[in-house]
């Protein structure tokens, strides 16, 4: 359970020592950070980037990670997995493939990586670990349905989902 709890707390924040900041964010605009803790570990830093600098859902977001433990991608998408569900998200055959997507896309991360989402203005979702660009999915769905994991009003952790939209 701890470990559960561990990867899912580690999807939600960005690593602060690595340099994660795709040209293809430079526009966006901070809307909030947070930091993910669970007992007594910090998992990772969580900035959340908008075109105007305020959380509106129907502008281009943008989601930094910087991790502060190691963490296996497998792990990072079984969670994504298990958070989608948590979330009522129905699992699709698309999902499965989505997360089969993620699993070749993501590398394993280290104290100081970076994982870095950022919406195109078609809603696909470009994956960066620092400043090299990991892959991309084609979906808006996916986008939707994959920041809902932080940005949901039902996200399992509301405090920091709150200092990341700019609520708190």
């Amino acid at each position: 359970m701890l470990k559960l709890v561990l990867i899912a707390v580690s999807l939600l924040v960005p690593a602060v020592y690595a340099n994660c900041s795709p040209k293809a964010a430079a526009e966006l605009e901070k809307v909030g950070e947070t930091r993910l803790s669970v007992w007594f570990w910090d998992v990772y830093d969580a900035e959340l980037f908008t075109d105007s600098g305020n959380y509106e859902n129907y502008q281009r977001r943008a989601l930094r990670l910087s991790y502060l433990r190691d963490i296996e991608a497998s792990e990072l998408v079984e969670t994504t997995r298990e958070e989608w569900q948590r979330l009522d998200i129905r699992m699709s055959e698309q999902h499965e493939q989505w997360l089969s997507e993620l699993n070749e896309m993501w590398p394993d991360v280290s104290n100081g990586d970076c994982l870095m989402l950022v919406e195109t203005p078609e809603g696909h979702s470009e994956f960066y670990n620092a400043d090299k660009k990991l892959g991309v999915i084609p979906s808006a769905e996916f986008t939707d349905d994959f920041l809902a994991i932080w940005l949901s009003p039902d996200s399992r952790f509301r405090a920091e989902r709150n200092e990341l939209i700019g609520a708190s």
